[in-house]
């Protein structure tokens, strides 16, 4: 099958020049005008399928904010896509459930690595290969943060494939397996659940780009457990404006 037509990508409908070196990715293709709009000259350049990309500038280097759509198999699209058109440094940005009950619903979650219960990964890499960020990055991410007064959290984040499989494990059929690994995660430290890094992560280190990611903390299922207070935050400017600083920051350091 030819993937290009006219040396545009077949599911992003984007080509050579249409993207910067710097990409953010959110999931819902909703959130990509907001992060454009911190961009100067931004234009919508594709809106095919769940891909929405801008392009525009950040101190005068082109950058671009492409959504994902929801999970691995999509996300590992895009980012095998845009890296045909050229980008190379990529930060996602979107949002998680806490795990660890000092995780709170509108802090951020940066993660270092990702558990790889996920499907879209196995068929990059064996499942001993893991699922690491970028370490410059997730050192840019946490300053970032801290300088803007933002609570974060840095470590692993769980990813998963079903997002009913992590709220309602008891309703499912494999219940036995969720729950007891669930525990597991609890008991390693791992911060938050959320269903895209463990495959950019992979994707990433097979492609030998960069990238790392950022999460609104939405929630946290085990602090409601504990009728511990957990509103639920919907807000991800904070995650955006991280990642945006970043970007400057990298685009600054290669001037320098």
């Amino acid at each position: 099958m030819k993937y290009t037509e006219n040396g545009i990508q077949y599911h992003i409908g984007l080509k050579q020049g249409d993207v910067g070196k710097y990409v953010i990715l959110p999931g819902d293709p909703k959130r990509c005008a907001k992060i454009a709009a911190l961009f100067d000259d931004a234009r919508l350049v594709a809106d095919h399928r769940e891909f929405t990309t801008y392009t525009g500038y950040l101190d005068g280097e082109k950058v671009s904010v492409t959504s994902t759509g929801i999970g691995g198999p999509s996300a590992a699209i895009a980012m095998e896509e845009l890296v045909r058109c050229g980008a190379e440094v990529f930060i996602r940005v979107g949002t998680c459930g806490g795990i660890q009950t000092d995780v709170k619903s509108g802090d951020l979650v940066i993660a270092t690595g990702a558990i790889r219960m996920e499907g879209t990964s196995r068929e990059y890499a064996p499942i001993e290969f893991p699922a690491v960020a970028d370490y410059h990055i997730v050192q840019k991410l946490e300053m970032a943060a801290k300088a803007n007064g933002y609570p974060c959290h840095i470590g692993v984040v769980q990813c998963k494939d079903s997002f009913y499989g992590q709220h309602e494990p008891e309703k499912m059929p494999v219940s036995y397996e969720l729950t007891q690994k669930w525990e597991a995660w609890k008991r390693l430290g791992c911060l938050a659940s959320e269903m895209e890094s463990a495959a950019l992560f992979v994707v990433a280190s097979y492609l030998h780009v960069r990238i790392g990611s950022v999460f609104l903390v939405v929630a946290n299922q085990e602090r409601e457990k504990l009728q511990l207070e957990n509103p639920v935050a919907h807000d991800t400017q904070a995650a955006i404006k991280t990642a945006v600083d970043v970007i400057r920051c990298m685009i600054k350091d290669t001037k320098a």
